[in-house]
């Protein structure tokens, strides 16, 4: 899928690639995630926390995307505290959920510049993360 700019998440997560994204979600999510939140099927699939004010995975707000907004930016990146305490790393839910890939995103959209960072880069450090094998020294091996 081509990366957009709208699906990019200003703490770094790359809403395009994830399973609850509209254009990703399968029936199956659909009908879980509907069922679990009380909602349609058609209310369910995520247009990018940009336009749902928040993750549609989390029921109350997001502090980061309101913070970014309040100071007129479009990725924590260009603000002048970066790195911030919202993107400490947490090992609760770190197999599950890609929050703890958010500032090593951040970093490499910085260096190569977001567009680059989504085609080229953004599948490959989610696959690494969530099938990769730690290797001391050196970059998660698939």
């Amino acid at each position: 899928m081509k990366m957009k700019p709208d699906l990019t998440a200003p703490c770094g997560l790359d809403c395009f690639n994830c399973e609850v994204c509209e254009e990703n979600i399968s029936p199956q999510m659909r009908a879980f995630l509907a069922g679990r939140l009380n909602k349609r099927p058609e209310e369910v699939g995520c247009k990018g926390c940009r336009e749902s004010n928040g993750c549609r995975l989390h029921l109350n707000g997001c502090s980061t995307l309101d913070c970014v907004r309040s100071r007129g930016l479009g990725f924590c990146f260009e603000c002048s505290d970066f790195p911030c305490d919202r993107l400490a790393p947490a090992l609760d839910g770190a197999d599950k959920y890609p929050h703890n890939m958010k500032l090593f995103n951040l970093c490499r959209m910085k260096a190569v510049g977001v567009e680059k960072w989504a085609e080229s880069e953004a599948a490959s450090v989610r696959k690494r993360y969530f099938k990769g094998r730690l290797v001391i020294g050196s970059a998660p091996v698939v």
